[in-house]
């Protein structure tokens, strides 16, 4: 061990791992979990003394995150078609690394694509960014179980606690402003940002972040969580479409085969949105959350599930239908959004357009064909194309009808909702392919309200297939390269070469 002068007092610290250069994306994902495990068992080591008194006073202990840093000198040639895997210009680009293991597949296509685009090594060391003590514990363990009120009072004394002033979406948002000599960013979050939310997608979800899946649904209505879990299990059963295991809140699994029993029991307590999460190999699979009602559910929800760098997502819910052709139980398909969910106004702004994006349209619209045999001309009698407005007003219909209702013509929206153009937006804003498909619940512009007794045989039937639409579209994008699936529309100007 080697000390280190810390900002409260010399540090232990592990020795000191300088940066390496790798031609194999491989063995630098290796050497980054390496880097890794060591450095947070230290932590945790550190802080098993601390627990049993065996710290001295002024003691303290700390560790870095790994990181990953390219030196590019000269404007590379890359393949017009590519969204990201390249640096835009010569520079400095390096970013911070968390819980390695998890993100494997993701960090070897990334650096693979780097070497590829660029022919120059990438570089594996240690940063000079602490690793908290809490984000040291991983898979849901909770530093606040394992110490008494009296030694919580004195943490910040011995180690590194999370930092908000490095654990913001400062990249992603087009914010951050490096110092003088400081590397441009190499990834869209760093690994503070990154661990919060792993954090707090357990706490949200009751579900580990291991078992999350690249495609998500999100849905605001529990018969889609009841539907999904039984088709979930019947196709494990028939050991169909390559899936190997559903998981349940609590980290509940169900194997593949006929006659697979659950792990244990669901949880006492249902989570705030709890996760169900389809697994198949490369975490190919599909993950379902129930995200309740509203844009504040919405927003915290992807910006937690965006860390993990999904394929894509999509919304699937009910919807007011705002038009007289309207039925109940057609489908919409959003082009388009409407913003007045205002969670999001100061991290994007409501004059920036949010746009459809070709491959989920077309993926989206041809499921709905496929699941109704309709096509073409007659596809229109379910489903239609248009404008979402999403309000963060459950009760807007009590309102002086007049300015919401001119707002809404204005607009050409055909639906109206409290989630959409949350988890669009926010798809946007991080580089998430995003996609809304939703069900036609109530007219309540035409004296249509969702009663009791009012759905028809053919709104139960729309709402029982809505589900496995979605599901469809998502096995359909799937099978797309996603170099493909991830839109240029998704980037700026100067961007992270990380997806």
């Amino acid at each position: 061990m080697q000390e280190s002068s810390g900002y409260a007092g010399p540090a232990v610290l592990p020795q000191f791992i300088p940066f390496t250069g790798y031609l194999d994306a491989q063995a630098a994902v290796d050497r980054l979990i390496e880097i890794y495990d060591r450095n947070t068992a230290f932590i945790r080591a550190a802080f098993a003394d601390y627990a049993a008194g065996r710290f001295t006073p002024g003691q303290r202990a700390r560790a870095y995150y790994p990181a990953i840093r390219i030196k590019v000198s000269t404007y590379q040639e890359v393949d017009s078609r590519l969204s990201y895997g390249h640096v835009v210009e010569p520079g400095n680009y390096m970013t911070t690394i968390t819980q390695p293991s998890l993100f494997a597949d993701y960090l070897r296509e990334q650096i693979g694509l780097l070497l590829k685009n660029h022919g120059v090594p990438v570089e594996i060391g240690e940063s000079d960014m602490p690793i908290p003590l809490h984000f040291a514990f991983t898979d849901g363990q909770y530093v606040e179980g394992q110490y008494s009120d009296a030694l919580g009072d004195s943490l910040r004394d011995h180690f590194d606690v999370p930092d908000l002033v490095v654990t913001d979406d400062a990249i992603v948002n087009g914010t951050w402003r490096g110092r003088g000599g400081e590397p441009q960013p190499l990834a869209p979050f760093t690994a503070p940002r990154v661990d919060y939310s792993l954090h707090r997608l357990q706490h949200y979800t009751a579900t580990a972040p291991r078992h999350f899946q690249n495609f998500v649904l999100f849905t605001n209505y529990q018969f889609y969580i009841d539907e999904f879990c039984q088709w979930a299990r019947e196709t494990l059963a028939k050991e169909e479409g390559g899936y190997t295991a559903l998981v349940e809140p609590g980290n509940v699994v169900t194997e593949r085969g006929a006659g697979a029993v659950p792990s244990g029991p669901a949880p006492t307590r249902m989570p705030q949105m709890p996760s169900y999460h389809l697994v198949r190999e490369n975490h190919s699979g599909i993950t379902l959350i129930n995200i309740g009602i509203g844009p504040s559910n919405a927003k915290t929800i992807t910006d937690h599930v965006a860390v993990l760098r999904p394929n894509a997502w999509l919304m699937l819910g009910h919807c007011a239908g705002l038009r007289t052709t309207q039925r109940l139980g057609d489908y919409v398909l959003a082009h388009g959004y409407v913003r007045q969910d205002h969670v999001l106004d100061d991290d994007l702004p409501l004059w920036v357009p949010v746009p459809p994006l070709a491959e989920i349209q077309v993926a989206l619209e041809d499921a709905v064909a496929e699941a109704s045999g309709l096509s073409g001309w007659e596809l229109k009698r379910i489903m239609r194309t248009g404008t979402v407005a999403t309000i963060d007003n459950r009760n807007w219909e009590l309102r002086d009808h007049h300015e919401p209702v001119q707002r809404l013509s204005q607009s050409r929206a055909i639906a109206l909702d409290m989630e959409s153009a949350t988890i669009a937006a926010n798809g946007f804003r991080f580089r998430v392919p995003y996609g809304t498909l939703l069900c036609v619940s109530d007219k309540p512009l035409h004296g249509e309200l969702k009663l009791p007794g009012m759905a028809s045989d053919f709104y139960r039937r729309q709402v029982g297939q809505h589900l496995h639409i979605g599901i469809r579209a998502l096995e359909g994008l799937r099978d797309m390269p996603p170099e493909r699936l991830h839109s240029r529309k998704l980037r700026s100007f100067i961007e992270t070469a990380f997806k």
